[in-house]
């Protein structure tokens, strides 16, 4: 308004209009479209208007007019220039932005190669430790147990040289800062990886070049190979023990489902990674197929874990250490996971849980759990209900999970939680039910069928209680 306002209070000759090209630039680089596109027109009419204005007051000659017409002129220009300015510099932030997700995805691809194979416990950390510090541009990573503040084998140092807290019980602003609190100015970064058998790692990296985001990526993607080092480690002292004992059945199912979940884990990465765009626009066609695929290799993970678990329950010794178990806590852990797949069948779960613990091996027990929810959540109608209660009684926890599926076929209830008895109500791969009965086994306790008079199907796990939960 100022600008306009000069320009028509000044001599024919001094075109100040053409200072309107400034807010125009202004607001073609660092405002909307639609704002520079209102504020050229609104320069081209003042101008238009000064002139005229101008025209009437004085007596414009040709070079009046050409001067007026440059000022229109150089609007336009700059409106149209710094728009496409802005546009390009969109498109360069757009593709640096991508060039750096694509170089996350390749870095932790490489690092899920570096841990990949069938290696046990002290060789994955070993790997894990001299990956994560690749990954980082960190000055040492240490990786190791932490047992009452004090850090334990497996352990692994990478540089070798650099110093160690092995044994050592690790300061306090060590401890409070565990689970990658901090900012990224800081000089270390302290976090865990997970175990779902309560067994976490201490992660210690000094001097990271890397954000604490980028490295709590890294201890997602390495979680699950961790989880499946710690099992085939198990696996392995059971299957010298089944060697020895002539068990030849343990060991075949003990490669099979080792030989399957190698391959899954590597091309359920690469489909994700497809998915979230490391290689290009995907048609729907192809994305509908990749997560038709991307199910279909988590239900085979599954299923390897359960042969995994079975082969480990049929050499008779499940082995590991016993603990005190909350069950409730692990009830609520199974559900969350199953959230998204009983959503997607309008299926909702009813809870009633009080806080109970058994004394057991955490990992098999949320098997056994999630076997019985699986079962619920598939042979449900869509949009049922499943009711999930646990309860003390007595020296007993007691979880029963009632669904209105169809039900057992009476033909098929001797038999339900026989190995390999699948197909119907309580079916499936023929694993699930008859590995609950065999971790309930091992655990002192029972899991049984029955159909009720609303005709719900309920089956119920039994356990010997461990401490107050």
């Amino acid at each position: 308004m100022a600008i306009t306002l000069a320009d028509l209070l000044t001599p024919g000759g001094l075109v100040v209009g053409t200072l309107l090209t400034v807010p125009v630039a202004l607001a073609a680089l660092g405002g909307s479209r639609r704002l520079a596109a209102v504020l050229t027109a609104l320069a081209v009419a003042a101008n238009v208007g000064a002139g005229l204005l101008g025209t009437l007051r004085d007596v414009s000659g040709p070079q009046e007019l050409g001067n007026r017409v440059i000022s229109v002129v150089a609007v336009l220009l700059v409106g149209a220039l710094s728009l496409r300015a802005r546009e390009a510099s969109a498109r360069a932030a757009r593709l640096a932005a991508e060039e750096g997700r694509l170089a996350r995805e390749r870095a932790l691809r490489r690092l899920a190669e570096a841990v990949s194979g069938a290696l046990g416990e002290a060789d994955f950390v070993e790997r894990a430790a001299t990956a994560l510090r690749e990954l980082a541009g960190a000055e040492a990573v240490e990786i190791g147990r932490l047992t009452r503040a004090t850090l334990r084998e497996p352990h692994a140092l990478s540089p070798a040289d650099a110093p160690s807290h092995l044994g050592r019980r690790l300061p306090l602003e060590v401890l409070a800062r565990m689970g990658g609190k901090g900012g990224a100015g800081d000089s270390s970064f302290v976090s865990h990886l997970r175990r779902r058998d309560g067994e976490d790692l201490a992660v210690l990296v000094t001097r990271p070049a890397v954000t604490p985001e980028r490295l709590r990526e890294a201890l997602a993607t390495l979680e699950a190979p961790l989880e499946r080092a710690a099992l085939l480690g198990d696996l392995r002292v059971q299957g010298e023990r089944l060697a020895r004992r002539g068990e030849v059945l343990q060991d075949l199912v003990y490669a099979f489902s080792h030989d399957l979940r190698t391959p899954l884990l590597a091309n359920s990465m690469n489909m994700r990674a497809a998915l979230r765009g490391a290689y290009g626009p995907l048609p729907d066609d192809y994305r509908a197929t990749l997560e038709n695929g991307l199910e279909a290799n988590t239900e085979l993970l599954a299923l390897a874990d359960q042969l995994l678990l079975l082969a480990k329950y049929e050499s008779g010794e499940p082995g590991g250490e016993r603990r005190e178990v909350k069950l409730r806590d692990l009830t609520l852990g199974v559900i969350g996971q199953l959230g998204e797949r009983a959503g997607a069948r309008g299926v909702v779960f009813e809870l009633e849980l009080e806080g109970v613990s058994v004394h057991g091996l955490a990992h098999d027990l949320r098997r056994g759990v999630q076997n019985l929810l699986e079962n619920a959540v598939k042979f449900s109608p869509p949009g049922g209900t499943v009711w999930v209660t646990l309860r003390g009684r007595g020296d007993e926890a007691v979880l029963a999970v009632t669904d209105e599926g169809p039900g057992v076929p009476p033909a098929r209830e001797a038999t339900l939680f026989g190995r390999f008895r699948g197909g119907g109500a309580g079916g499936g791969t023929g694993l699930g039910l008859y590995l609950t009965r065999q971790i309930a086994a091992a655990h002192g306790g029972t899991v049984t069928y029955a159909r009720t008079a609303h005709a719900q199907s309920v089956f119920t796990l039994t356990l010997p209680r461990g401490e107050a939960g």
